[in-house]
Parts: C-alpha cells; structure tokens; sequence
C-alpha cells in the first residue's frame, strides 16, 4: 500500500481543517447538509472537531485496548465565531501527538490490517476531513478543489478500510456485499501530472471478499477520471451519473460499479 509520509499528512491535517473552517463560515449554522441528510452545519462541524479530539485523546494515551477508548469529547462551542479556532485546535492536538508518539506506537488500529494505530488515526482522520470538508462545499455551494495526491491517497485509505478485517467485523452486510466470483473493476486516475501507481486501483471480489491492489490491468469496468472525482463517486458524495458529467468515463459492466457503490460507504455518512 503506497502511503505518504507522517509530516505530509499532518500538515494535510491542518490545512484541510482550515479549509474545511473557512467553508462552513459560508453557510447557516442549522442549513441542512445534502450529503449528509440528516446532519445540519452545526453537527457536520461537531463531528469533525470530536472526532480529531478524540483521536488524539486516543494517541496521547497510548490506547491499544479498545475497551480503554475515551468516553467524553469537548463540547462544539455556541458561538460559529468560535469554530475555526475550536477546530484548529484540535487538529493541531492530533498532529502534535502523533508527532511525539511517533508513527510506530503501540496504538489500537481498528482496521486490523496489520498498520501501526498512529500511523492509521492520523491519515484515517485526515481522510474524514477532507470528505467531510466536500460535504461542507455542497452545503454552502461553493466549489471544491482537492490536491490529486491527497485524493489519490484518500481512495486508497477507503479501499483499504473497505477490505479490511474491522471493515468486516463493524459492517458484514457491507463485506458480504463485496464478496463475488472473480468480478474486478478498475480505478484510474487521469491527472496531469501523472500519479503513476499511486493513481492506479484494481479490485477483484472474491468468495473470501474484496481485495484490491495498486496496478493496471483489465477489469469487467473501468473508470477513468481525476482523483477527486474517482473519490467522491467511491464515497457516494457525487452520484455516478454526476461524476459522468464531471469527467468520469466508464467501460464494462456499469452494474457492476453501482453495485460496488451502493454497497460501500464513507465511514462516518
């Protein structure tokens, strides 16, 4: 699996959340978020900020047992003045810890893919805010822009959760779904400059599950478009026929995409 490193992802962290700040400042704190149906502004950004404070109560204390995860998150503040400041802090908090735990700490990953828990909260958690910060775009209505690399490496994080141990032991309708008879599809991103491997994704259901790895190759569908489409399409924030009219081009069996879609999801949606 092709990661980037611990310093690229902490400062993705910090910018992201940042971005993600700037843009719930644009719209109504009880605005109804289209993404996320049943979530306002408010509770989008309550989200994003816990869930960052409390990965990294997660990291400070070491926590391998998951019997030991903390039990209390600090309060989203009354006043939406006080948001970007609330969320700075605690993205700020996540990055700092996983810097003096470093990227080999006994933590718990819930994934149970074999990665260190440090390693896995701070690009997991990274990953659930740039979605997140696509949900805050459609609710404000303004434009969302992703750097490909980020991107690129937030498709290879969900896959990985998607195919992954804990996946199937917090999910199994969703791993039952993915399982198959030899079905593969592939995701190729377009972006210039070129990502190479990094922007290459071939999955193969099984009767043992879903696998995937980083390569080309010729799959029952295909689908080629930028990173960012490719994301919000496989997180089901952009429909498919959306992500058409956004560039994506799609070859084989569409079912088949559509099958893999509707049977997986963002993690927090």
């Amino acid at each position: 699996m092709i990661e980037l490193s611990m310093e690229r992802y902490g400062q993705a962290l910090l910018d992201q959340t940042a971005q993600f700040a700037e843009t719930v400042r644009r719209a109504a704190p009880d605005a109804p978020v289209p993404t996320c149906p049943e979530w306002t502004t408010a509770q989008l950004v309550e989200h994003v900020g816990q869930t960052q404070q409390w990965v990294a109560a997660i990291v400070e204390e070491r926590v391998a047992d998951p019997s030991r995860l903390p039990t209390s998150v600090p309060e989203l503040p009354s006043d939406p003045e006080a948001w970007a400041s609330w969320l700075a802090e605690g993205a700020s908090r996540l990055v700092a810890a996983c810097a003096d735990a470093g990227a080999d700490a006994p933590v718990w990953n819930p994934a149970g893919d074999g990665r260190s828990g440090t390693r896995f909260w701070l690009r997991r958690t990274l990953c659930e805010t740039i979605i997140h910060r696509a949900d805050a775009a459609a609710t404000a209505g303004v434009a969302y822009q992703l750097d490909a690399e980020l991107a690129a490496d937030a498709i290879t994080d969900h896959l990985a959760m998607m195919t992954s141990p804990g996946w199937a032991a917090q999910r199994p309708d969703s791993a039952e779904a993915l399982r198959g008879s030899g079905q593969t599809l592939h995701l190729h991103a377009d972006d210039e400059p070129g990502l190479g491997e990094a922007g290459e994704w071939f999955v193969e259901r099984g009767a043992e599950g879903a696998t995937w790895q980083h390569r080309h190759g010729t799959a029952d569908v295909t689908v080629h478009g930028s990173a960012t489409a490719l994301l919000l399409m496989l997180t089901r924030r952009r429909p498919i026929s959306a992500g058409l009219e956004d560039g994506l081009r799609v070859s084989g069996d569409p079912d088949l995409l559509t099958h893999w879609v509707a049977n997986t999801a963002h993690q927090a949606d």
